[in-house]
């Protein structure tokens, strides 16, 4: 690493705004990974049954489809860091309604999808602002490793969060969701405190054809279609991490303390790789690296569904976490300094529903191939279409493959 590159990464990391954003940020990503781990506990354990479990995702996730456009005007439209604090306000308080009823023993199932539909509205809107809120808070030509830093907090989140959840459950069943509470409360102090040194100017009166003007922007920009679409199909497609349970417990033979190994691996390769960029940002034919990313994403994948050992899945499975985050990366560099200040919101909306929706699909197209053609051949089809979508996108998006830099 070059004097240059350490002279950045200090910068970076003694920017006030930056740091206020990046541990707001992440409050609210623990709160919401512990919130995974509690919910399903505790609702399992109050009806027994998987389609009350599977109710949760859905729950939550409606909100998004539903208001992804109007969350993106929000945050084009009003002040993003009040927008960001307001939505991490209202999740404090459905957190602070679980702990109550859960402490005084009166919640209901009911009253758990209640919360969780309110946590899927906060969240509809918390995704887009704080998504268009990084450019404001990273400084000059920083946002590539400002990006990879966020990346880096959230898959820390994904890994500690469900276990702290889990730990603070079986301390007590009220107890993860007074944690929540406090964390989001935290975030909400901490967004609030944030001075932006490059405040966006006056903002448009809405118009009821403005909701929509995401999806035209996304459209009319090829390197961002190309970019979001190329996400959506791949994690479409390579939704093998789905089937890990299967792989523990019938093909690799591990039992729970694999399946734990097996969950971890993708976030170990993340985390790795976002330390990487964070350190050394990709500076050339940043296109060309997204597209081999998810090529070798898909190579990866492949390896997984056809190994029997270990040592190999595991391997496999750091190194799909790996070429996840250079994509993850450069695909939210990209759609955020591509486009106007004043889109940002509706635009990471589009993008945000586009994630969302490929994760959630992701493991229904896991399950359902699995189901129809066995688990490794629906491991294997994932992994190959995948390639095959990669390889697609470098010849129908040639304006994605020839970006040369993002700053």
């Amino acid at each position: 690493m070059t004097d240059t590159d350490l002279a950045r990464d200090e910068r970076l990391l003694a920017h006030r705004p930056f740091l206020l954003y990046f541990f707001g940020r992440g409050f609210s990503r623990f709160a919401a990974q512990m919130a995974t781990v509690a919910l399903g506990w505790q609702v399992y354990s109050m009806t027994g049954s998987a389609f009350h479990l599977g109710l949760i995702g859905l729950v939550q996730f409606l909100p998004t489809a539903i208001l992804v456009f109007l969350a993106g005007h929000a945050a084009d439209r009003y002040d993003r860091q009040r927008v960001v604090q307001i939505c991490q306000i209202v999740q404090a308080c459905a957190a602070a309604y679980l702990f109550w009823g859960t402490l005084h023993d009166w919640m209901t199932v009911r009253g758990i999808y209640g919360a969780v539909a309110i946590f899927g509205i906060a969240g509809a809107f918390e995704a887009p602002a704080t998504a268009a809120l990084l450019t404001g808070v990273a400084p000059p030509g920083q946002f590539q490793r400002a990006a990879a830093l966020a990346n880096g907090m959230f898959q820390l989140a994904v890994i500690a969060g469900p276990a702290i959840g889990g730990f603070a459950y079986a301390a007590g069943p009220a107890l993860p969701y007074g944690m929540m509470a406090g964390f989001w409360i935290l975030g909400s102090l901490l967004n609030g405190a944030i001075r932006l040194d490059r405040p966006p100017g006056a903002r448009p009166a809405p118009r009821l054809s403005e909701f929509f003007a995401g999806i035209r922007f996304v459209k009319s920009d090829q390197a961002i279609l190309g970019t979001i679409s190329l996400d959506l199909f791949a994690v479409l497609l390579g939704g093998a991490t789905a089937l890990m349970p299967i792989y523990a417990a019938d093909i690799l033979h591990t039992g729970s303390w694999g399946l734990g190994f097996l969950r971890a691996a993708p976030a170990v390769g993340a985390l790795t790789m976002t330390v990487v960029l964070a350190r050394r940002s990709i500076t050339r034919r940043v296109g060309m690296r997204m597209l081999q990313a998810v090529l070798v994403f898909g190579l990866a994948t492949l390896v997984f569904a056809l190994s029997r050992a270990m040592w190999l899945s595991l391997a496999a499975l750091v190194v799909m976490g790996a070429a996840d985050t250079i994509s993850v990366i450069i695909r939210t560099s990209l759609v955020q300094l591509r486009t106007p200040d004043e889109m940002r919101g509706r635009v990471g909306a589009v993008n945000y529903l586009f994630v969302n929706a490929s994760n959630q699909l992701g493991e229904f197209e896991s399950g359902m191939t699995a189901a129809l053609f066995g688990t490794v051949p629906a491991a294997v089809i994932g992994g190959v279409g995948t390639v095959l979508v990669a390889l697609l996108w470098m010849r129908v998006f040639p304006s994605l493959r020839k970006v040369e830099r993002l700053e």
